[in-house]
Order: C-alpha cells, then sequence, then structure tokens
C-alpha cells in the first residue's frame, strides 16, 4: 500500500449546470475535485439516499463486488496534474486460502461514490495533499 497517506474526508458538494465541486480534506485543509454535473447529481443522490428506478453504474459496480466477495478496502488520491486529480482504488479478494490484493487507477469522484457504499477509508498522498490548493470557506 502507500506510505505517508493524509486520511481526508468528504466535506460537501456543490451543484451548479456546468460543473460539481465535491470538497475533501481534514479539519486543517479542504481543497476541491471539479467534474461534471451528471457525476455530481449521482453523488447527490446517494447522500439523500434517493429512490432510484434503476441501479446506477455504482450499484451495479457494488453488486459484482459482493457477487465476486471482493471487498473494497481504501482509496488513495495519488497525483495531481494541473486541476485534475488521480487515484487509486484497492480491493481485497479472498480466493481458498490466498487474499489478493488489486489495485485499479480509478476516478476520485468515482471513488467518493464508492465510499458510500461501502464506507470505504479515503486517503491522499501526503506529497499531493501539500500541493492541493486550499479552498477557504
Amino acid at each position: 500500500m502507500e506510505t505517508d497517506l493524509v486520511p481526508i474526508t468528504f466535506n460537501k458538494i456543490m451543484q451548479s449546470r456546468s460543473y460539481t465541486v465535491i470538497i475533501l480534506g481534514t479539519e486543517q485543509k479542504r481543497f476541491a475535485i471539479y467534474t461534471e454535473p451528471s457525476v455530481g447529481r449521482n453523488i447527490q443522490a446517494y447522500l439523500t439516499e434517493e429512490n432510484k428506478p434503476r441501479p446506477y453504474t455504482h450499484d451495479l459496480i457494488h453488486s459484482i463486488f459482493r457477487g465476486l466477495d471482493i471487498k473494497p478496502i481504501q482509496i488513495v488520491i495519488t497525483d495531481i496534474e494541473d486541476t485534475i486529480y488521480f487515484a487509486r482504488l484497492y480491493l481485497e479478494q479472498q480466493v481458498g486460502d490466498q487474499k489478493i490484493i488489486l489495485e485499479i487507477d480509478a476516478r476520485p469522484s468515482d471513488c467518493i461514490t464508492l465510499s458510500f457504499l461501502d464506507k470505504v477509508p479515503f486517503f491522499c498522498r501526503k506529497e499531493i495533499f501539500e500541493k492541493a490548493v486550499p479552498v477557504e470557506e
């Protein structure tokens, strides 16, 4: 797994017609991830426990994980380029007497939604956390 990780939490989400702002961080520092409005609407549906007529993609992934006995164990924001953040999703699967850890490239916004479904801890590499531009509220 990663070293020098800062535990972070979801703080809030703000939505406009043209983008979504997701605020993450610690009590000392918060930073923003920008994404498209549809991603924000999906996250809000999970936060408000909205009754969905059909499963969303994240519900499908969650069901596949359960069906294959895969457990999300942590999410790590690993990098930033310009204003784009990158994340890794760590999964654990027990196969016989062997425990397999999978590391998957993922968008932070998708990881946030998965973290709500499975209560997965969220981290940011310390170096990236220090580079992130703080958001003042």
